[in-house]
């Protein structure tokens, strides 16, 4: 996926950040090698290097953060089945190459576990967790007048896509993954639109993506599109007259986060769709602040209110897609990234389960299956803790 970079840390570098069995003897994968194409071991190795691997802008925190407070619960007997066979958490984590899991209900921690040398100071990269986040900034940027209404034209804020199947596509369109345009997400094709350009950023991305064609009417069809929400922050950059890691610091990172963070940077835009770097803990704080509706806990309200029930509403393209966010069952959602990534959410019982992953594949069938299967019971078991 990502190709424009700095080149490879050397080995030496290699043995500090790893440090966990054969993996401090696998160096960083190879730049110019698609993420999407990296063996196992340069997946764990590269996930939680990735900022080191690829140019980035840093995310500040500042020197207040979200307490969160260790509360342990007993997840010894939680389980879940899928094909009739029974699992466990810890056959999940090894199945699935997790490196961490973090259950989280209000303020305190039930269930934390690290692997594959992982900790709670390691950063990771989010994939398309990172979606769900521009998202927010969206509504941020409405909050702060810089952006009038989701029905604004695209071509308002990014004219050079005038003429091109944009024509007549809103930024809620973009939002809802509905733009109506072509385009293939196929991780496993090297020849698709987002192996192609799934990581392009500025005229790079404007020029391929108004070289495709229109397929049907803006807000009527489904097509998910990482290229589309790299478009939507290049969007958000014109609207603020900023960049998007420093409006992230502003607005949410100084505020809550317990560890600085990174976002990956093409033509130096952050990638819109992909590529947050940051630690388990301040993912859960991600989860925590949607579900409270973008509110502060000095009472600033972040985002415009309603803004994450309006997020998580089914859209006329899709019933389980909001706002760049994924929707579950009785109100949950999700903000979900290939290889395992995830914030989980729950706003009735302020539940957020995370997970930092190296799945074996991007995902689908099921590698999903058991995600979702386990997710649902350990969701389970914490509504039996006081």
């Amino acid at each position: 996926m990502f190709r424009p970079a700095r080149t490879s840390a050397p080995l030496a570098l290699v043995l500090l950040v790893t440090g966990v069995g054969s993996l401090a003897d696998t160096p960083l994968p190879d730049a110019a090698t698609s993420s999407l194409f990296w063996t196992q071991d340069e997946r764990i190795v590269g996930f939680r290097n990735f900022d080191v691997i690829y140019t980035t802008r840093a995310i500040d925190h500042g020197t207040d953060f979200l307490p969160l407070r260790s509360a342990p619960a007993d997840f010894s007997e939680v389980a879940y089945r899928v094909g009739g066979e029974a699992f466990s958490v810890d056959d999940y984590l090894k199945r699935h190459f997790v490196a961490g899991l973090l259950v989280v209900k209000g303020d305190r921690i039930l269930l934390e576990r690290y692997r594959l040398g992982h900790d709670e100071t390691s950063r990771w990269v989010s994939y398309s967790v990172a979606k769900s986040v521009t998202s927010m900034l969206v509504g941020a940027a409405i909050a702060d007048g810089y952006i009038e209404n989701l029905d604004e034209p695209v071509t308002d804020y990014l004219p050079r896509l005038r003429g091109s199947a944009y024509e007549g596509t809103t930024i809620r369109h973009l939002l809802q993954m509905a733009s109506g345009v072509a385009w293939n997400e196929d991780y496993t094709d090297a020849e698709s639109d987002v192996a192609k350009a799934g990581a392009a950023n500025g005229t790079v991305l404007f020029d391929y993506l108004a070289g495709l064609p229109r397929e049907a009417e803006p807000g009527t069809r489904f097509n998910y599109n990482t290229g589309e929400t790299n478009l939507v922050g290049s969007l958000l950059r014109a609207a603020i007259g900023n960049n998007a890691s420093s409006y992230l610091a502003t607005k949410i990172w100084r505020p809550l986060m317990e560890h600085p963070a990174t976002w990956t940077i093409t033509e130096n835009v952050e990638t819109g769709g992909c590529c947050i770097h940051a630690t388990l803990r301040d993912y859960a704080r991600i989860g925590l602040f949607a579900l409270r509706g973008g509110v502060l806990p000095d009472g600033t309200h972040v985002l415009p209110e309603g803004w994450m029930l309006e997020s998580t509403t089914p859209s006329a393209g899709s019933p389980r897609y909001g706002y760049l966010w994924w929707l579950r069952e009785e109100g949950a959602y999700s903000a979900n990234g290939i290889f395992g990534q995830m914030i989980w959410i729950d706003p009735k019982a302020e539940v957020v389960i995370v997970t930092h992953s190296a799945w074996p594949a991007a995902g689908g069938g099921e590698l999903s299956e058991h995600r979702s299967a386990l997710t649902n019971a350990l969701y389970r078991r914490t509504l039996a803790v006081d």
